[in-house]
């Protein structure tokens, strides 16, 4: 059975559906669909990628363990969806501009889920070097309306605005 989970910018009203890659990155989807059990949410305000380009994401506290590395990448696509594990001493740098509200500037793990939305992506951090990610999903459905939402975020700013996965009806 086909695992569908669905990304939305909850103040944009804007959504999208994507298909988890088990086969290629079983852990990380395990993760990530188990802590979606019971219409639980993983949700939290979003940011727009600095160093990416085109990208969306979301800090969380660890919801499970850490997948390790599998099914990574340093060029994300436009669509792919990616998992990303750092320890808040990796985001403390204040050129980041995380507020407190994020969960950094404290100690323990965190865990960053992304989504890509356009072409030419490049993982790398000035402060960390290469930061590859877990492709654990890719959007099959609504991405040219969340790619819309996302340059406005870019332009518009992302302040008030959330980021939300959680499993598609039906699935």
């Amino acid at each position: 059975m086909t695992r569908l989970i669905t990304v939305s910018l909850d103040k944009r009203g804007v959504r999208c559906v994507a298909r988890l890659l088990e086969a290629a990155a079983p852990r990380t989807c395990a993760a990530v669909w188990d802590a979606l059990a019971d219409g639980r949410t993983l949700s939290a305000q979003v940011f727009h990628g600095k160093y990416a380009r085109n990208e969306i994401y979301t800090l969380l506290p660890p919801f499970a363990a850490d997948p390790g590395k599998e099914n990574t990448t340093v060029t994300p696509i436009p669509g792919d969806l990616c998992w990303f594990s750092f320890d808040s001493d990796d985001l403390g740098n204040p050129a980041y501009g995380y507020e407190n509200t994020t969960g950094t500037g404290t100690t323990g793990a965190i865990v960053d889920l992304a989504l890509f939305y356009g072409r030419n992506n490049l993982l790398i951090n000035g402060d960390q070097g290469w930061v590859p990610g877990n492709v654990f999903g890719e959007v099959i459905e609504g991405l040219e309306e969340m790619a819309a939402a996302c340059q406005d975020l870019w332009m518009g700013g992302v302040r008030g605005e959330t980021l939300t996965f959680a499993r598609a009806e039906g699935s």
